[in-house]
């Protein structure tokens, strides 16, 4: 017999971004083919900017930061990122 508690199940999104880094001001918004723009003022270096545009995507979808995590495009402008709702 399996056992679920359905509590703890949850649904995960992924998405495609583009990242604009050191941008004048932060802000997010979806382009025509879905993808989000993030536009984040923390520069491209170190992992601060990819930092940022995570905070920013968990306070998009309303989860806490550990809920996203970036899958693929760490020295990209494009990126894959998972969401667990």
């Amino acid at each position: 017999m399996l056992n679920f508690n359905l509590d703890k199940i949850m649904a995960r999104k992924v998405i495609k971004v583009r990242v604009s880094a050191g941008a004048k001001t932060e802000k997010i918004e979806e382009m025509a083919d879905g993808v989000l723009k993030v536009r984040v003022q923390e520069p491209p270096e170190r992992g601060k900017a990819n930092a940022r545009v995570l905070e920013l995507i968990a306070k998009h979808f309303g989860v806490p930061r550990l809920n996203v995590t970036l899958q693929s495009g760490a020295t990209y402008r494009e990126k894959i990122i998972s969401v667990d709702l």
